[in-house]
């Protein structure tokens, strides 16, 4: 099966429990009117799409991610989920590779996967299927009621998984979004942790020759990349 690719590349894994890794990450093609997000414009905003996206065989692009020898392969997007992604995670398993997706959860997830972070997203909440599935939550702090709104949203998936604060890029010196994160984990203890986007402040992805041109966040250049 061929698959749409945006961009693959060599960096470390920026968030989560894995953070630090040395990762190789597969940024599928994503679709603007069935899961609208994520992190890189380029994916999903109609100002920001490039003229042509590669189709690449999960087999090759299993090639690649192996020439990396990385702890763990990313796959993100765009939203990957929007893609059957069997083939794909068959031909990383079948590579001796970590198989890592990250997704906002707005389908149900489809292939073999070692770890599941969702971010979930208010244009498209996830599915059940999917939040059962998850191993972490990230959790985007765009205003100081982006907490409770998403803390009542998992009410129900409150466990023993990490939920990540992170504060949304363009809020990432905003006082009052990183007071409220520090106070929230403080108060709530675990699950709740506080997050951040570590790969922004060290421009690891951008320094990768393979990635792609840096597109502002939103599409929006006052938001900043």
């Amino acid at each position: 099966m061929r698959y749409p690719v945006y961009e693959t590349f060599q960096s470390w894994q920026g968030e989560g429990v894995h953070l630090g890794k040395s990762t190789f990450f597969i940024r599928l093609f994503g679709c603007p009117v069935h899961c609208p997000w994520c992190d890189s414009a380029g994916t999903w905003h109609p100002d920001y799409v490039p003229d042509r996206i590669e189709k690449i065989e999960a087999a090759e692009l299993a090639d690649f991610a192996a020439k990396a020898k990385p702890d763990l392969v990313v796959v993100t997007g765009g939203e990957p989920v929007i893609h059957d992604l069997e083939c794909l995670t068959d031909a990383l398993e079948t590579s001796g590779l970590s198989r890592h997706l990250e997704t906002s959860g707005c389908r149900e997830i489809s292939g073999d996967w070692d770890w599941i972070t969702l971010s979930p997203k208010r244009e498209s909440p996830p599915v059940e299927s999917a939040l059962n599935q998850a191993n972490e939550f990230k959790v985007i702090v765009d205003s100081e009621r982006s907490i409770d709104e998403w803390t009542e949203f998992l009410s129900g998936q409150i466990d023993s998984r990490p939920i990540w604060l992170h504060p949304e890029w363009s809020q990432h010196s905003n006082a009052e979004i990183l007071n409220r994160i520090t106070e929230f984990v403080k108060e709530r203890g675990s699950p709740f942790r506080a997050g951040v986007q570590a790969h922004k402040y060290y421009q690891a992805d951008i320094l990768d020759p393979s990635s792609a041109k840096p597109n502002p966040l939103g599409g929006n250049p006052k938001l900043g990349y």
